[in-house]
């Protein structure tokens, strides 16, 4: 068996989890003269950022900047109170709003990530007050994996691949989602595949998206000798008269105690693979069966955490988005929903919800109006027709390639040339979905939801077809039919360790945690119930991640 009895049982600093909130937190460590070890629960580097698409949401940061699209800091705070309420206090979202632009230009200039703004992507409330249409949305650039040697091997996958291994940016996926219906789509797939094959004669290994930003985090860990232990997954934290002084691992299958002299940082992601936890505090039908976040995200931290007296916050609640059960594993339902000729329904053939608003609310929905009318909503139904599959890309399939026949035998898609035959394969009411679809393509002809307002937000338009009179909304009148189920997915969840604007763990008192600091989907959210835009998850991980490390710093200093 191997052994670890070579290496250091103390460090000022332990982070756990590899993401960007645990890189980052590791690198700015490093950078105020503490020793650090990052500790990682798999074989492989990234977590739910590398699976991501890499979007953060930062207001005012660098790359916003240079592009002219700065906006005040009363701005961002009137859009963030309006979304977000009461749910979380003020002062850690003033502390979002105050650090977050420090913390992703200390990324830019202490690894190899850089980032550019996201033309139009819109926040997910750009009608809220100071909410921009034109967005506040950043993505990584492509990097060169080979930047990274032998430790590219370690990079955790996407949960999807781009099609042929395209390095596709959120313009291009916009773009390329409307290939049949835009000659924009081939042209931006052209240019695309043109970059391909000059990276594949350069011997070039590109990447984008999450993957980016975690290749470039870790070239900044690589320079710095900043030591990174896989497959050393937490068991618990180390507690002496209230203050945590370290860790317990298991590391090379013994148990291990690490010491931190300074403080320790949960970094290591929500639980959304653990189905105790998730029947535990959130609402049936749930399971592990639909999130698309990391496989090492099974709430050892938010465990740890509330043992040594964390309070925790909300626990019912994800970063949720309709999800459709594939044998190869759950699709996260995004354009799909925006793009007109399509429709969800419940089990009564009822629409229930504008189908192209931003996925947690989609899901939010879903749980809501399945408790208010008593109507099961699980599984709902995305229905769309031919004139859809031929015009728009579905679930990675390029515009009129057939479904698969694996899809079809699983049961998560069916297919029907009729209307009433599609119900019957979908077992809901046919006198229900006919009426729906009619009254649907009226409000196609005319360009205006009345039942919903589909298409009014500039967020539901940014997916949309700009062809169509209402980019969302169009008619559903051409067979075959399609039904497609839909299921409460997610990308890791929101609740955690409640902490403080200095990234501090605190208990159901209020009362700091000596020594504990928690960042990304361990902790409660900041963005509370709801998603400011883009990368509102990633954002607050990063710069409450460079807010625990400058915290563990100042007081180590002083003391």
């Amino acid at each position: 068996m191997a052994t670890a009895t070579n290496e250091p049982d103390e460090f000022d600093v332990i982070v756990v989890g590899s993401g960007g909130g645990g890189m980052t937190a590791a690198l700015a460590a490093h950078e105020r003269g503490l020793s650090v070890v990052l500790l990682e629960s798999t074989d492989g580097f990234g977590g739910s950022t590398a699976r991501s698409g890499g979007g953060i949401w930062i207001p005012n940061n660098y790359a916003l900047l240079k592009a002219g699209q700065g906006n005040t800091r009363a701005e961002t705070r009137e859009y963030l109170l309006s979304i977000i309420g009461d749910k979380v206090d003020p002062a850690r979202i003033d502390a979002f709003i105050d650090n977050g632009p420090e913390a992703l230009q200390f990324v830019k200039d202490h690894s190899a990530a850089d980032f550019k703004w996201v033309p139009g992507y819109s926040d997910y409330y750009p009608e809220a007050p100071s909410g921009k249409a034109s967005g506040r949305s950043v993505e990584p650039k492509p990097i060169n994996g080979n930047i990274l040697g032998p430790e590219l091997g370690r990079l955790t996958a996407p949960y999807t691949k781009a099609p042929a291994g395209l390095v596709v940016g959120q313009a291009d996926y916009r773009k390329l989602n409307l290939m049949g219906h835009s000659i924009q789509g081939w042209l931006v797939g052209i240019k695309l595949a043109f970059k391909r094959t000059v990276s594949l004669l350069l011997k070039r290994r590109m990447y984008g998206m999450g993957m980016a930003m975690m290749i470039g985090l870790r070239k900044g860990m690589l320079d710095r000798n900043i030591p990174l232990w896989y497959e050393t997954p937490l068991t618990d934290l180390l507690v002496e008269d209230g203050k945590v002084i370290g860790v317990q691992v298991t590391r090379h299958g013994e148990q291990r105690t690490l010491r931190a002299r300074a403080g320790v940082v949960l970094a290591c992601g929500g639980f959304e693979h653990n189905e105790e936890m998730r029947k535990k505090w959130q609402a049936e039908p749930i399971g592990t069966e639909w999130t698309t976040g990391a496989a090492g995200n099974t709430g050892a931290g938010i465990e740890a955490g509330a043992r040594a007296g964390a309070a925790l916050d909300l626990m019912d609640d994800a970063w949720w988005g309709p999800a459709i059960p594939l044998p190869s594993g759950p699709w996260f339902c995004l354009a799909e929903r925006n793009l007109p000729g399509s429709i969800i329904v419940n089990q009564a053939g009822n629409r229930y919800f504008n189908e192209a608003s931003p996925y947690v609310d989609a899901v939010h929905a879903m749980y809501e109006s399945a408790e208010r009318t008593g109507i099961d909503h699980f599984p709902s139904w995305m229905v769309f027709d031919q004139t859809y599959r031929n015009r728009y890309t579905f679930a990675g399939l390029p515009p009129r390639q057939s479904i698969p026949g694996r899809w079809l035998k699983s049961g998560a898609i069916v297919k029907a040339d009729s209307l009433e035959e599609l119900a019957e394969k979908m077992g809901i009411p046919a006198d229900g979905l006919l009426s729906t679809v009619e009254r649907f393509n009226g409000f196609a002809e005319t360009g205006k939801d009345l039942d919903f307002g589909r298409g009014d937000s500039a967020y539901d338009r940014y997916y949309g077809d700009p062809k169509v009179k209402n980019p969302s909304v169009g008619p559903i009148q051409n067979g075959p039919f399609y039904g497609v189920k839909m299921m409460p997915g997610d990308l890791g969840t929101k609740g955690g360790i409640v902490t403080d604007p200095h990234a501090r763990a605190l208990r159901e008192d209020g009362s700091v945690i000596e020594g504990l600091y928690a960042t990304g989907n361990v902790s409660s959210a900041v963005m509370g119930n709801t998603y400011a835009g883009a990368g509102a998850t990633i954002g607050p991980a990063v710069t409450f991640g460079y807010i625990a490390a400058q915290d563990i710093a100042d007081n180590f200093r002083k003391a």
